[in-house]
């Protein structure tokens, strides 16, 4: 899609809406734009250039499970295929989506993940003893600890952690549709990803001569019916694992610290009932979550609702919105951390999608955000400000920074 369309895209979603993502005061408090958008009287909005948009559960959940719906119709729609090179199998249809999450889940498996409980256990430890006064959390907890998970997985030494963080702000924007990004974004994040690309070409070589218990060697070995990853397939792949495993756990370990400082009476629960912090977890992504939206195209024309959208046309499912839908979720606006326990419900959130793109990384983020936050909020632990800034990204929400003051 040309610069020009997406401008136009970018202006007539802004007008639907009636807000702007890019506005400070929507990236602060997205939920009261959304619900003004749930009353609007529709639950398939249109633009003037047919994007659709939805803030329905019912809607989001149910597009994201079907075939017809997908990313990349062949030889339409409105994305950018100039830049299909280096894809990961997370912006991939069927069957070349099946094939590679199959040979990657065989080297990401739960087992896996949950193997790093004691590590994740120690690290958190580490980052947060001996701290205390005023601290920046993201900074000294929600940053460090996935990126040293993920690296130590990948088999990334440790003196080349910092090459990462660069590389990660500039790849997270590569999770935001393209015709709603500046050039200039786009060149960074390309930019990034081809730097990343040398560093992990080089590692995977190393690999291949002498592989070692790590994540890198278990994607240059994995094999299905002599079906392997190409070396294309492997750096996308890596390139998926930093940042899905990385910037969605920061968030998740941000935001969700930052909804229980600013409710005592949750807090107090949380901190009562640690055997529950699994389920607390489960609300803190569906109150505030990580991921926010996510787009689908049409591979054919659907009728949706009586709708009939038409292949290649664009649905922005608004995730974040239908995790606060009143048909799906009580008194939706609140955090009840006890909203998932004792049976009473299972999580019906979208945080981690839905179908068969379903979050691969689900069990780790899940992992170090329960154990980040019951360990934090073992200390006596409060919030050192209110005005808060988040990231410029529009498909994950997440705090530039979290001042907190922690006392010993």
């Amino acid at each position: 899609m040309e610069d020009r369309t997406g401008q136009v895209v970018e202006v007539e979603a802004a007008a639907v809406l009636g807000f702007d993502p890019g506005d400070p005061a929507f990236r602060a408090d997205p939920y009261p734009h959304y619900r003004r958008l749930a009353r609007a009287g529709s639950r398939l909005h249109r633009t003037d250039v047919g994007l659709r948009v939805t803030t329905s559960h019912e809607l989001c959940e149910r597009v994201l499970r079907d075939p017809r719906f997908g990313h990349r119709p062949e030889g339409g729609g409105l994305w950018r295929e100039s830049r299909a090179r280096n894809r990961s199998f997370l912006t991939m249809d069927p069957p070349d989506h099946t094939r590679l999450r199959r040979l990657v889940s065989k080297a990401f498996t739960p087992r896996l993940v949950e193997r790093l409980r004691p590590r994740v256990e120690a690290l958190v430890d580490e980052l947060l003893d001996g701290v205390s006064g005023e601290v920046d959390l993201i900074a000294a907890l929600a940053y460090p600890l996935p990126v040293i998970v993920i690296s130590e997985m990948l088999g990334v030494p440790a003196r080349d952690r910092d090459l990462f963080k660069g590389w990660s702000d500039s790849l997270a924007r590569g999770l935001d549709p393209d015709f709603l990004l500046p050039e200039a974004e786009i060149r960074l994040r390309e930019k990034a990803r081809e730097e990343f690309a040398v560093y992990f070409r080089e590692l995977a070589a190393q690999r291949r001569l002498r592989p070692r218990d790590d994540l890198v060697s278990a994607l240059v070995d994995v094999s299905d019916g002599g079906d392997v990853l190409s070396e294309e397939e492997l750096l996308a792949t890596c390139v998926l694992l930093l940042v899905a495993g990385h910037e969605t756990t920061v968030n998740l370990i941000g935001n969700g610290a930052l909804a229980l400082l600013r409710d005592p009476a949750q807090l107090e629960l949380f901190r009562r009932h640690p055997q529950n912090v699994p389920a607390a977890v489960e609300e803190l992504l569906r109150y505030d979550p990580p991921v926010q939206l996510t787009l689908r195209a049409a591979l054919e024309d659907v009728d949706l609702d009586g709708t009939l959208i038409e292949r290649g046309k664009l649905i922005l499912l608004l995730t974040g919105a239908a995790n606060r839908d009143p048909s799906v979720f009580d008194d939706p606006d609140r955090l009840d951390l006890t909203r998932y326990i004792e049976g009473r419900d299972a999580p019906r959130h979208l945080s981690f999608g839905h179908g068969i793109h379903f979050c691969l990384g689900a069990p780790l983020a899940r992992l170090e955000g329960q154990v980040a936050l019951r360990k934090l909020f073992e200390r006596d632990v409060a919030l050192a400000g209110q005005d808060l800034v988040y990231r410029d990204n529009l498909v994950l929400r997440g705090l530039r920074d979290l001042p907190v003051v922690i006392r010993a």
